[in-house]
C-alpha cells in the first residue's frame, strides 16, 4: 500500500493525505495535491521512499510503501 504524505511544518511525514494501491496513483495524487517539482525513489532497508520537493529542493512531502 502506498501511502501519501505532505510536510506540515515540523515533520517530512506530518500530514497523512491520503493511501494507494499502486504507485501511479500515488503520483498521480501528489501531483495534485503537493505540487511537487522534483522526485526521488530510494530504498531503505526494506521500505521504498519517494521524496517529494519543490523548486528550490524544500521538501514538501513523501510517498512511503513498507514491503515486507
Amino acid at each position: 500500500m502506498w501511502k501519501l504524505f505532505k510536510y506540515d511544518g515540523h515533520y517530512i511525514q506530518g500530514e497523512f493525505i491520503s493511501k494507494h494501491s499502486s504507485e501511479a496513483a500515488a503520483i498521480k495524487k501528489a501531483e495534485k495535491v503537493i505540487k511537487h517539482t522534483y522526485a526521488e525513489k530510494s530504498k531503505l532497508n526494506k521500505d521504498i521512499i519517494i521524496w517529494l520537493d519543490g523548486e528550490d529542493h524544500m521538501p514538501l512531502g513523501m510517498i512511503i510503501k513498507k514491503t515486507r
